[in-house]
């Protein structure tokens, strides 16, 4: 089968790879139909992880189901299917609690999995023509019979739907309050209209990138454009100086200011001073432990100075961590389903996996209009 593979930093290639297969009972096999781009996908790509070449990529995946394994009850042949980007075995204490993200199982001598992502364990991604589904019964998403027609819909359901959803979740967001979203990435996108979704009065989204700043106005936020000035003050004066109820860092650890310096804690730092006092922020831009590519030793292994006497002093709240996507998949699907969302109007581009390469090359240059892509391995 054809596969993108991951060959060092700023390398990636289209190369024919030995086929995945069912390799326990409980897997199923997978045509990918559609798999998309992400974001934390070009932290791998500039060599800002420690992932070894070779690497299958891709971890926002839907396709076909073509084989079942003998232990599968549920799934079946034909079955169109979401997977969620974290692994979860269905039966450990923290999927049983829904942290699904943080499986016990699928990643021994860690919390959580994920297909075709540094540290998240030996899966494959699914930028290829075939992925391997383990515990199929309990990770698959069976789509609804409109799945075909609303592909690229339900393709955001794998990660940055829920992703930006869960993001509102940790910042504790309800009807009527003002929200602020630093990012305007695919993530923060789909935050700020979850945020519109659920209710939210006001809604800000802080980039700098005209496309993306665009994107924010269709999802039914307010752009806030940084380049043009402190964008806490800009929140602050918008909300009589109040700040925002809520605040989404959906950023991480390659934040860096208009003039291209690198801060990994620039946002946080921002958003504490953006949000009112006892309001709540919700972490989902991606953190980690270990970053060759930081600019300090202390960034080089996950620490970075910040303001935090600013946010105790101010009684506000932060809720961290990657999405468990099932906590939310299937309601998400519902409301495409009944016509109620519509995440694909940030796609920008379909393109074949052959074309995987120059694609990854310009998201990661972030080329005006390249704001999320979508791979076709079947067409």
């Amino acid at each position: 089968m054809k596969a993108l593979v991951y060959e060092g930093p700023k390398s990636v290639s289209v190369k024919n790879v030995p086929d995945a297969m069912v390799e326990k009972p409980t897997d199923v096999l997978v045509r990918i139909t559609t798999t998309n781009i992400c974001g934390s996908d070009l932290h791998m790509y500039e060599g800002r992880t420690g992932l070894e070449a070779g690497k299958i990529l891709g971890h926002e995946n839907t396709g076909e189901v073509v084989e079942v394994g003998s232990g599968v009850d549920r799934v079946k042949v034909g079955d169109q299917v979401s997977l969620p980007f974290n692994i979860g075995c269905g039966f450990c204490e923290n999927c049983e609690r829904g942290n699904t993200g943080f499986c016990l199982t699928v990643n021994p001598g860690t919390a959580g999995g994920a297909y075709g992502f540094y540290g998240m364990g030996p899966y494959a991604g699914g930028q290829a023509e075939l992925l391997r589904v383990p515990y199929a019964d309990f990770n698959c998403l069976v789509l609804p019979e409109d799945a075909r027609d609303k592909q690229n819909d339900y393709a955001m359901l794998s990660d940055i739907f829920p992703t930006g959803w869960h993001a509102t979740e940790l910042a504790g967001m309800r009807p009527g309050e003002s929200v602020v979203v630093y990012g305007g990435g695919p993530v923060g996108i789909m935050a700020a209209y979850s945020a519109v979704i659920r209710g939210a009065s006001q809604v800000f989204v802080v980039d700098r990138h005209p496309d993306r700043l665009k994107l924010a106005e269709r999802a039914g936020a307010t752009p806030i454009d940084d380049s043009q000035g402190d964008p806490a003050q800009q929140i602050l004066d918008q909300t009589d100086g109040r700040g925002a109820d809520r605040g989404c860092e959906c950023v991480g650890y390659q934040a860096h200011d208009a003039q291209g310096n690198e801060d990994p804690s620039m946002t946080l730092n921002s958003l504490f001073q953006a949000v009112r006092p006892t309001g709540k922020i919700g972490v989902v831009g991606l953190f980690l432990p270990d970053d060759p590519g930081a600019k300090t030793e202390d960034a080089k292994t996950g620490r970075y100075p910040l303001d935090y006497g600013t946010t105790w002093f101010k009684g506000q709240g932060i809720g961290n961590g990657q999405a468990n996507v099932k906590n939310y998949n299937r309601q998400l699907a519902q409301l495409i389903h009944q016509g109620k969302a519509k995440p694909s109007f940030i796609v920008s581009h379909e393109l074949s996996l052959d074309q995987a390469p120059e694609a990854y090359q310009n998201f990661d240059d972030r080329l005006e209009g390249w704001t999320k892509v979508l791979l076709k391995p079947a067409a």
